[in-house]
């Protein structure tokens, strides 16, 4: 009798995700939504390491030692995005969906228990091939999921992301202030039961008349829109680089100007936040007006916008107001960050996954390895020189971005 059920369960799952397929003007929404929780947990557990970052160093661990943590975190998970993304568009394995996100949590639970460096560098760079396996296959269900208004789920997507990066150091700093560094052997468990529910709710795989019959060879595909698609990683590992400095090291500025790890905490968590809202309001605004211009305006003006707002709140950090322009700049950062996705994946057509994993994973992962270089920077300058400086990468970027059409095929 229980084999029946679950037979019928099965069943359900499959027919129910070609229903969702085969109507592509009226998309369920259910699949987003799940795909949007395990994003938020997935990304959760991907700021673990940089909200450990300051902790790491009050007991003792160098500053570049516990950078480059970070960096090889963040250059594992994304070297192999690409990667998972090719195999992904070739074979549709959605169970590394759940996969990843098991595999992820139960490494990073040992970040805290760990004392031997050189087995703390092997668990992070294994711990990043959970999230390599979940972000382009996850990525690339959104875009088939969302029917035509694909910058504003992806937009959902990843400020859900953006949300679990938020509460990382919200949740983390006083867990791990309070019980130490080995509380990390509890982070297990949210990521666990999100990826029983993944399973348990998708499908594992589509059925075969889902595939194409002849893809598409990659190269043919990839080649005419090279150029497009460098430019596009340049502004995501800018945009990245100054993302990931300021996640690992505002603490330590916040530190060095008389606030205390308590209070950076949710600070970071604003930043982070604003950020998730920015995501969305950026992606819905795009979706209305990118027909309108050549130039996508909403990438350019919201990362050159950030610049400023991030040094007027470093320049007046002990100060209640403040804090508006850190949620500003917050907003201004991550409003492209759905944008750079759906760029990517219609400029290389039927390799959405791939895309994904270029945009979601090579770039933001240039953006990490920065860490490293922002890291040694800190010990020979102190953190609040550097990150004066660094906040001026999204200008950059933005500056680049004027190069970018919104039409790139």
């Amino acid at each position: 009798m229980l084999g029946f059920g679950k037979e019928i369960h099965d069943d359900f799952k499959e027919d129910s995700y070609i229903m969702i397929m085969t109507q592509e003007q009226s998309p369920s929404r259910l699949p987003i939504v799940i795909l949007a929780i395990a994003h938020m947990v997935n990304d959760w557990y991907m700021n673990v390491i940089s909200t450990a970052l300051p902790l790491l160093v009050l007991a003792g661990m160098s500053v570049s030692r516990s950078a480059f943590l970070v960096s090889v975190f963040t250059l594992s998970s994304s070297l192999m995005q690409p990667v998972f993304g090719y195999l992904v568009d070739r074979h549709n394995q959605r169970w590394l969906v759940y996969a990843g996100t098991a595999w992820m949590a139960l490494l990073l639970s040992l970040v805290g228990v760990v004392h031997h460096y050189g087995v703390l560098l092997a668990i992070v760079s294994l711990a990043g091939l959970g999230t390599a396996a979940f972000h382009p296959q996850a990525s690339a269900l959104v875009a088939k999921f969302s029917g035509k208004r694909k910058a504003s789920w992806m937009a959902f997507f990843v400020a859900a992301g953006n949300v679990g990066w938020a509460l990382a150091p919200l949740l983390l700093i006083p867990l791990f202030q309070h019980e130490g560094l080995g509380a990390s052997k509890f982070l297990m468990i949210p990521g666990l039961l999100i990826a029983l529910l993944i399973w348990y709710v998708m499908p594992q795989k589509a059925r075969n008349s889902q595939r194409e019959s002849s893809p598409v060879p990659l190269w043919a595909e990839i080649r005419p829109v090279l150029g497009s698609l460098f430019k596009i990683l340049a502004v995501v590992s800018l945009r990245s680089w100054a993302y990931f400095s300021l996640i690992a090291f505002l603490p330590l500025y916040c530190k060095a100007s008389g606030i205390s790890l308590s209070t950076s905490s949710h600070l970071l968590f604003l930043m982070l936040f604003a950020g998730a809202i920015g995501g969305l309001v950026g992606g819905n605004i795009w979706d209305k007006v990118r027909h309108k211009s050549r130039i996508n305006w909403v990438l350019v003006s919201s990362l050159m916008l950030s610049s400023p707002f991030f040094s007027l709140y470093l320049a007046h950090i002990a100060q209640p107001f403040a804090l508006i322009f850190l949620g500003l700049a917050g907003a201004m950062l991550l409003a492209s960050f759905g944008i750079t996705v759906i760029m990517a994946q219609e400029c290389v057509g039927r390799n959405a996954a791939l895309a994904s994993g270029l945009m979601l994973g090579f770039g933001v992962g240039i953006g990490g390895l920065g860490v490293s270089l922002t890291g040694m920077a800190v010990e020979h300058w102190g953190a609040v020189p550097v990150l004066q400086t660094i906040v001026w990468m999204p200008l950059a970027a933005g500056l680049l971005a004027l190069r970018l059409r919104s039409s790139q095929r």
